[in-house]
């Protein structure tokens, strides 16, 4: 096929290892109300369908929970403002980008973490590559509904068809596979290959030179 002129990209366990500063927002909610604290490897397996459904996950009763309105609001206004403390971009990654960026290829980012946290990090970290940057928020189905991918890819002006998609997730191959365009699947996030190839993923890349690596290969496919 010809080059991919889009390439578009999950955020948590993609572009940025945040699972710090979830972890510590999860927790200071959850003490907040007295309830159970949770480990980083809880909230990792927690993440990937939006924010709403972590805090479901992290509390005993979920929604059912007496306060579960109140815990979720303390979330929200901790992250909001400690989203940036340990969170960092994973090694090779902004190489990645401006390797992608200098190829003239465009770049967007679509998440399920809550629309302010989107653009507040791309801001942060990435504000060099005017990626497009859309996260959960009122109109847009949350992934794996493909309907962010394709607000992203109507802002960057590129079909469906010349698009990648780049993920860390079982959500992720599920939200690709819903655009109908390809996902390139990688190994340094939130989940394991075992997991992936449960739910269908075909293309892995371990690093940065492997994402780099697998992106020419499906452009020769």
């Amino acid at each position: 096929m010809d080059k991919f002129e889009a390439v578009v990209f999950d955020l948590d366990g993609t572009l940025l290892d945040t699972i710090e500063d979830l972890t510590d927002s999860v927790n200071a909610a959850l003490q907040q109300y007295s309830c159970p604290l949770k480990t980083v490897d809880q909230v990792r397996s927690y993440v990937g369908n939006g924010i709403r459904n972590l805090m479901i996950r992290c509390i005993g009763q979920g929604e059912r929970h007496p306060e579960f309105e109140n815990i979720y609001r303390a979330f929200l206004e901790h992250y909001k403002v400690n989203c940036r403390s340990k969170t960092k971009p994973y090694d090779g990654v902004v190489r990645i980008l401006r390797t992608l960026s200098d190829e003239g290829r465009k770049l967007a980012i679509v998440s399920n973490k809550a629309d302010f946290a989107v653009k507040d990090l791309n801001t942060y970290y990435f504000k060099e590559f005017q990626m497009v940057a859309i996260g959960e928020r009122d109109g847009i189905a949350r992934k794996p509904a493909p309907d962010s991918v394709f607000a992203a890819l109507r802002e960057l002006d590129v079909p469906a068809g010349k698009a990648v998609y780049v993920g860390d997730s079982d959500v992720d191959v599920e939200t690709a596979r819903n655009a109908g365009i390809p996902c390139i699947s990688v190994l340094w996030g939130f989940r394991e290959k075992d997991v992936m190839l449960k739910c269908g993923a075909k293309y892995f890349a371990e690093d940065a030179d492997g994402l780099l690596a697998v992106l020419k290969e499906l452009e020769q496919v």
